[in-house]
């Protein structure tokens, strides 16, 4: 339990931290908006259900840490903290379920990603250069890392610039789905080539 607690609270945590924003935070998903979220700032909306997960996990760690200390307080075969045991495990058992149970419902069932948001940061992040790496080397990369942030544009538009990409290459090379498997992305695969 204390196990499926602290993945509990990581995960209502992690969830705050990308729902974040939508200005100076994350952004990068939505959660269900369930309630008015503050008294002094208006649109606001709080991620309670995570908040409320979190709570639920922090209660079942101390809960833990009473059912420790009563284990350890045992004398041979005798143990006069069984009903302390018993109590917190039982409480923490039930309150386990009803918060993973709302988290399901109330929270994680109605998540949407943040697509457009999402695509803007890709875009305007400095991660692509590791993709032209192989085709221009370290140096070139890193030249267009410091035009792209003294220009305030993206590396993108840094690369189409210098002449050294077609924009179909770079279409290809700098697919986001690409950049998740295996190999150098937009290099054309050859007979026996597995990378």
């Amino acid at each position: 339990m204390k196990a499926a607690a602290v993945n509990l609270a990581k995960i209502s945590n992690d969830l705050r931290l990308m729902a974040s924003g939508p200005v100076a935070g994350f952004g990068e998903i939505n959660l269900p908006p369930l309630q008015a979220g503050s008294s002094i700032m208006p649109g606001k909306v709080n991620p309670v259900i995570p908040e409320a997960v979190r709570q639920a996990a922090y209660q079942v760690l101390a809960n833990d840490g009473a059912i420790t200390m009563g284990a350890q307080a045992g004398e041979l075969e005798l143990n006069a903290m069984l009903p302390l045991i018993a109590d917190n495990l039982f409480i923490s058992l039930e309150l386990l379920n009803r918060a993973a149970g709302i988290f399901m419902e109330r929270c994680i069932r109605d998540i949407t990603a943040n697509v457009e948001h999402c695509q803007a940061i890709l875009e305007n992040s400095m991660v692509y250069a590791t993709a032209l790496t192989p085709y221009i080397g370290y140096e070139r990369a890193t030249a267009l890392i410091q035009q792209a942030r003294f220009n305030r544009s993206t590396i993108r538009q840094e690369a189409l610039q210098s002449g050294w990409f077609t924009e179909e290459q770079l279409q290809s090379i700098l697919d986001p789905y690409q950049l998740t498997k295996p190999g150098i992305p937009g290099k054309k695969k050859g007979k026996g080539d597995k990378s």
